[in-house]
């Protein structure tokens, strides 16, 4: 049994609902007569009526959208990660660029399905822009900001950076992730920064690896003035090819930095190729093995001296002749 329904007269109503309503209301009576129900319970202000139907349309279809839409994003990013012609750098790039045409599609798609008048909107259109542009404006900054720094690839995901904390001490991480709004760095004790794109814009970034993941590592040591110092250099150079990491082209160097107060004062200079591992660890495997070869062959490590010169004065004479006047007494009151 079939039934009809008036046609809506009201141009106000959503296209979708009365759509919807019309071919349900043709498919079942009972089903029918809930959706009539359903409309009847509605708000009308002026020449705009609201039905509970009609809202319930609307949020069937903004739902349906938003998990088609995430649905075909996740697809969409899967596919371009496949692709293995592209960089780490354009690859996020263009999943950033599918995302945005898909959930701009959808919109579209929305509005369409739901006949969403948008010349209604024309009155509120220069206050809610206005809105959006202030209240947003550091959103999509930093959004074209991460695509810009995608376009000239002066950083992508596997770089490491040097950041800096809260306390201002500087230190590195490995870029994890370059969101929408910020970039996600790992730091080698496992803290997560996340900076905001347009802070690596206008800023200095130090990029251990932008164009050679090469990086040297400076080991600062200390001999005594009695040391060997051709054969100190020998060991120090033996210390640095046997840490692991230390890359044998360029091989490591040492200079003599200084004369310095206490020691004479060296630099040994190594490379390594894996920043995002830590370069603390390198510096510390180093000495560990300088020392045994210096204990080995008795090489000095000096401490710091120092010589202290009295001057001569009447205040410094008494105080002399005061003490010689006890230790006399003492050595007097002392049994024999």
């Amino acid at each position: 049994m079939t039934r009809s329904t008036p046609a809506a007269t009201d141009t106000d109503k959503l296209d979708a609902a009365d759509g919807l309503k019309q071919a349900v209301s043709e498919q079942s009576t009972t089903i029918g007569d809930v959706v009539e129900a359903l409309d009847a319970l509605a708000l009308k202000v002026g020449d705009f009526r609201l039905s509970a139907w009609d809202a319930a349309v609307m949020l069937m279809v903004i739902v349906g959208i938003l998990a088609g839409a995430y649905f075909a994003s996740k697809l969409a990013r899967g596919a371009v990660r496949r692709l293995t012609r592209l960089t780490p750098s354009q690859s996020v790039l263009a999943e950033k660029l599918v995302s945005i045409g898909v959930w701009a599609f959808a919109l579209m798609v929305g509005i369409d399905l739901l006949g969403i008048d948008l010349t209604a909107l024309a009155v509120f259109s220069g206050a809610f822009g206005l809105a959006i542009g202030f209240g947003l404006q550091k959103t999509f900054g930093n959004l074209i900001a991460g695509i810009i720094l995608l376009l000239d690839r002066s950083i992508k995901p596997g770089d490491v950076i040097a950041v800096a904390d809260q306390s201002g001490q500087s230190t590195f991480g490995q870029i994890r992730r370059i969101g929408i709004r910020a970039v996600s760095v790992t730091t080698r004790d496992e803290r997560e920064y996340l900076i905001p794109n347009e802070n690596l814009m206008i800023n200095q970034v130090e990029n251990w690896s932008y164009s050679s993941r090469n990086v040297r590592i400076q080991v600062p040591v200390g001999i005594s003035y009695h040391s060997d110092i051709a054969h100190a250099e020998t060991l120090m150079l033996e210390a640095a090819r046997s840490t692991g990491r230390v890359l044998n082209d360029p091989p490591p160097v040492v200079w003599l930095d200084k004369f310095g107060d206490n020691s004479v004062d060296f630099v040994i200079h190594c490379w390594i190729r894996d920043p995002e591992e830590g370069v603390g660890n390198i510096r510390s495997n180093v000495l560990k093995h300088l020392w045994t070869l210096f204990q080995r062959d008795g090489i000095e490590i000096p401490f710091p001296q120092r010589d202290i010169t009295l001057r001569d004065s009447d205040q410094l004479d008494r105080l002399i002749a005061a003490l010689e006047a006890r230790r006399e007494d003492l050595r007097a009151e002392r049994p024999e």
